[in-house]
């Protein structure tokens, strides 16, 4: 979409913040129907709110209408959209009128207040990794409702049960707080690319995802809020293998792919000492071949000396040399 010459009316810039209130009214709502003891459409305000919020930054970035008290604004929509709705719906449904109720909601609401401050910080920080912006620190607002949401999820799908039970669900809502406020990193889906040939399988994961909501709307909520909760574990190990390999940073995730191969390779090739000579020779070449993929400039280097004859090889002529250290740095025996 190409941008005006002259810029878009004040109007149309003016989208993202309607879009934002939109999400603040959303999440009012939904105490208004929690209050009425209608927590079906008090779940699909608290959605609509969600929908909102990833279609308000969107429209910022594309209408170049990104300002400061845009940002402002988001963040106290999505702190009562999915702090203070959130708590005060499920207060309404399963402890109304007891205290130990009521400070669950204020529990959660506070760690809701806490992680959006912390994420206004994290914004202007620049002495992050590059990768750091791909995952958020912590559970998403809008992520953290739904899941702390997940009781109710049940319970209008299946009624009564163990899963509507007050000590469960005030241990749910507080483990979801925990979460928000915690360092566990967690997918950023803004940072997501599709490649066109997965193009057409994503609008048919589309397709399901709208059947489902529309014939078994609650579960499939309730299971979609329990598959990201088992996806964290992966996430966290994602995040970890890329602060070990800075050589990644700054690549596509296709790129990524290769080099993680060539990685495990490398591990796999340290943990089977080759046998015979040809064995030892194949583990060489994979070894130079590892290298230049991570150090293009240094393994051309050492090819060229060993053109030259700057590096001899011991074992004779005709004989392809493993460069020198290549070896140990693979737990490779010498023979």
């Amino acid at each position: 979409m190409s941008r005006p010459a002259g810029g878009y009316p004040a109007g149309v810039r003016l989208l993202p913040n309607a879009v934002t209130v939109l999400n603040l009214c959303a999440g009012l709502t939904a105490v208004y129907f929690a209050l009425q003891s209608r927590f079906d459409f008090a779940i699909i305000a608290v959605l609509v709110a969600a929908l909102c919020d990833a279609l308000d930054g969107g429209l910022a970035r594309l209408l170049d209408a990104s300002s400061r008290i845009g940002a402002e604004l988001d963040s106290l929509a999505d702190l009562v959209s999915f702090g203070v709705a959130p708590a005060l719906v499920i207060y309404i449904w399963a402890f109304e009128g007891t205290r130990a109720g009521w400070m669950v909601a204020l529990v959660f609401a506070v760690c809701m207040a806490l992680r959006l401050a912390r994420f206004n910080t994290l914004i202007d920080d620049d002495s992050a990794p590059p990768f750091a912006r791909e995952f958020f620190v912590g559970v998403p607002a809008p992520a953290a409702a739904l899941t702390a949401g997940i009781p109710i999820y049940l319970w209008l799908h299946f009624g009564q049960g163990w899963w509507s039970e007050r000590p469960l669900v005030a241990v749910w809502a507080l483990v979801t707080a925990g979460l928000m406020v915690s360092r566990i990193p967690t997918l950023s889906l803004k940072t997501v690319r599709v490649s066109p040939r997965t193009t057409r399988w994503l609008l048919v994961g589309v397709a399901a995802v709208v059947a489902i909501l529309i014939t078994i709307p609650f579960l499939g909520i309730a299971v979609a809020g329990l598959v990201y909760l088992l996806l964290l574990p992966w996430t966290a190990y994602r995040y970890r293998w890329l602060a070990r390999h800075p050589e990644a940073w700054d690549v596509p995730t296709r790129q990524r792919r290769a080099v993680a191969r060539a990685a495990r390779s490398a591990r796999r090739l340290g943990l089977r000492p080759p046998l015979r000579r040809r064995v030892a020779g194949r583990a060489g070449a994979v070894a130079r071949g590892v290298r230049r993929r991570l150090d293009p400039e240094g393994e051309a280097r050492r090819d060229g000396m060993r053109e030259t004859g700057a590096i001899r090889d011991p074992r004779g002529p005709g004989v392809a040399a493993a460069p020198r250290g290549s070896g140990r740095r693979l737990g490779l025996r010498r023979r």
